[in-house]
């Protein structure tokens, strides 16, 4: 029967697409002397490992925790050098394939939007669609440029209309494609937003005064990837003539100390900083309209995941920020503020210093563009579950981060007016 085989066919084609993790697991290595960061390095060289944290290799040094997924493949490998050299080391995931499953209540299948749900593009997109029209008079839509496979990246302006043109603030989620928690907060900030506005005076007075535009998904290629081929794919989709590595990371990709630290020149790479500054088109559609709305944009607030920290510049320099106690004052402030509704404990602190040296990421680029406020979260957990919170912690995480958010808007507000 043709037809029967052809449908064979196409599942064998369907599976084969679908990155499995069965028996994988997760680690958390515990380098002290230099001879583990030196079996660290060799084995991200000899075999397929997945650096969670930090995000490769050439960031490791002693006393890091380092989290890692090691294919199931290399296990007895792993174990038996484990031993030999006396690393202290733990297993933060038994079977990755379990965790993705877990990590959704409900099972991949397409469904409804929610607020408390993992949402696929395609539920996002017909999300925006419906929440921008649901209240002209406080959101419209705007079409910024398309990715790099011709996905339209949608911001949505959020704020009450009005004849002078107000200052703004700008909050993108998702540069990383497998941090999930972070669209999910963006779409919770907006109804947030919405929902608030007239009986939060906080929130009303901000809306009054200020726009916040917001970026959902700022790397839809690579989330799109995610919930379709492979749950662990972090960088953009971009392909060039003469490579068969996809993509590049977009938080190494724009102009701040571009590909200098802590970001790699390896188009295989996770952190490959890309082929030049804004190489990524994803990253040139952003930096164009923050670069556009400079005079007004205050603040630039990007969301990832995972650490819980508060990072404010600079990555790609140990050298203090010129404002650098006022932007520590704010987040001590902000990550007070997070804490007070369940107790999540932040760090926080310029990005070098705190996790690690990194070149080209867009809070350092958007800081020296001259948006003082400028500042990268790494949501929850610490590690427990790493990219794949689970989708009851989505409603506690936005809740608490909310408040963060709230905390850095209502500061920049009233040093503005």
């Amino acid at each position: 029967n043709m037809k029967f085989l052809l449908l064979l066919g196409l599942v064998a084609v369907a599976l084969a697409e679908t990155t499995h993790f069965e028996g994988d697991k997760v680690f958390r290595l515990k380098p002290v002397l230099d001879e583990h960061v030196t079996f660290i390095k060799e084995l991200a060289d000899s075999m397929e490992v997945d650096f969670w944290r930090p995000e490769s290799p050439e960031l490791v040094t002693i006393d890091i925790d380092v989290d890692i997924r090691v294919p199931a493949f290399y296990l007895d490998m792993v174990y038996t050098r484990l031993d030999q050299i006396d690393m202290e080391h733990e297993v933060l995931i038994e079977d990755l394939e379990d965790a993705v499953n877990r990590e959704r209540d409900s099972g991949p299948t397409p469904r409804a939007h929610s607020y408390t749900k993992y949402n696929d593009w395609n539920t996002v997109q017909g999300w925006m669609n419906t929440i921008a029209s649901s209240n002209p008079n406080l959101i419209s839509k705007q079409v910024i440029g398309n990715t790099y496979e011709g996905r339209p990246m949608t911001v949505l302006k959020l704020g009450k209309k009005s004849s002078v043109t107000k200052n703004a603030i700008f909050l993108d989620c998702g540069i990383h494609a497998r941090e999930w928690i972070a669209p999910a907060f963006c779409q919770w900030f907006v109804k947030e937003a919405l929902s608030t506005y007239g009986s939060d005076s906080q929130m009303t007075s901000l809306l009054d005064q200020m726009d916040v535009y917001v970026l959902p998904v700022f790397n839809i290629d690579g989330y799109d990837y995610t919930h379709k081929s492979n749950r662990m794919w972090r960088k953009t989709r971009s392909r060039k003539s003469g490579s068969s590595c996809i993509g590049a990371d977009p938080n190494r990709n724009w102009n701040a100390g571009w590909c200098t630290i802590g970001a790699s020149s390896n188009p295989c790479s996770d952190t490959f900083c890309g082929y030049s500054p804004e190489s990524e088109i994803e990253v040139k559609n952003v930096a164009d309209f923050i670069r556009r709305n400079k005079s007004i944009i205050k603040a630039y607030l990007t969301i990832h995941s995972y650490s819980q920290l508060l990072l404010f510049p600079y990555s790609y320099t140990f050298q203090l920020a010129a404002h650098h106690s006022e932007l520590l004052k704010v987040a001590e402030g902000a990550s007070a503020a997070l804490r007070s509704l369940y107790g999540t404990s932040y760090t926080s602190g310029p990005g070098a210093a705190t996790i690690y040296p990194a070149a080209g990421g867009s809070d350092d680029w958007a800081y020296d563009l001259g948006v003082k406020y400028s500042y990268t979260f790494e949501l929850r957990d610490t590690g427990r579950y790493g990219f794949l919170l689970p989708e009851s912690q989505i409603k506690p995480t936005c809740e608490e981060t909310m408040l963060a958010v709230k905390y850095i808007a209502a500061y920049v507000q009233k040093n503005l007016y």
